[in-house]
This record gives structure tokens, sequence and C-alpha cells, in this order.
């Protein structure tokens, strides 16, 4: 972990009215440099530099994380919970069917929600969540790669 992540990453946790602890520091700059990971991914990320952090430890940091607005939990169809510390706008994601890579998409229409709904049921709209799905750039061409010749 470098000093100017562990500076940000304690001010980050500080700010967010909890406590700074070593495996919280790791995980904050784990979501830093690998948005979109997977507690299993966070916990590769870390367990060689904090050989005595479980993977329930990052679980419990990712839920605490979560809970105080620090990082944000994605869940797309049929991949692990994904989380990133971009919470401070309500952008939408972009999944890869054949890999599971993920990607930030912006909203289009301003700010959150940035989609109305035909009906909101008497609900107070405070953000909208999209996932659009596709084949990222590398998988569409190592999928022209192995297409027929001619086709």
């Amino acid at each position: 972990m470098s000093p100017s992540h562990a500076l940000n990453a304690a001010n980050l946790l500080r700010d967010a009215g909890m406590r700074v602890t070593k495996p919280r520091e790791a995980v904050v700059v784990a979501l830093a440099e690998q948005p979109h990971a997977s507690a299993d991914e966070v916990y590769s990320a870390i367990a060689s530099a904090l050989p005595g952090t479980s993977i329930q430890a990052v679980y419990n940091v990712l839920g605490d994380l979560a809970g105080r607005g620090v990082a944000r939990r994605i869940e797309p169809a049929g991949s692990a919970a994904r989380y990133e510390l971009r919470v401070d706008d309500n952008h939408h994601h972009i999944v890869c069917t054949r890999c599971g890579a993920i990607a930030d998409v912006d909203c289009v229409v301003g700010h959150a929600p940035c989609l109305t709904p035909s009906q909101s049921h008497g609900f107070a709209l405070a953000q909208a969540e999209v996932t659009f799905w596709g084949l990222c750039e590398a998988c569409l061409a190592s999928s022209e790669d192995l297409a027929p010749a001619g086709a």
C-alpha cells in the first residue's frame, strides 16, 4: 500500500466516521486500484500484505464501507457482488456477457435518479440503476478472430 493511498484511505474512513484499521485501509486501497472487485478479488489483493486477515473480515469491511456510503455494492445478474468507491453520483454499468468485465457508464440525462419510470407507485425516487450487457472490446475482437472466413 503506497503512503499516498494509505493517507487517502485513512481520510476517507475518518470522513465517514469510521475507525481506521489496517484491513479497512487495505480494502479501500484495493477498491481504488481495482474498481468493481468482488470480495474474493479484494481478499486476494490484500492477503499477502495482511496475512492474518480472513475472507470473512473482508466481507465485514465491505459491508461496513457500503453501509457508511464509502463503497457501493453492485450485483450484476449471474455474478458475485462487486464493490466500487465511486459513490458520489448515479452512474450505471456495462457488463461483458462473456468475461464479466465491468465498466462505468455515466448518466446521460442529468442528476439522480436520471431516469423516470412511467409510474412511481408513490415512491420518492432516489436513484436509478441500469445495467447494460454486451461484449467488451477484447471479447468482441476474439470473437471476430474465431469467425469463419467469409462470414
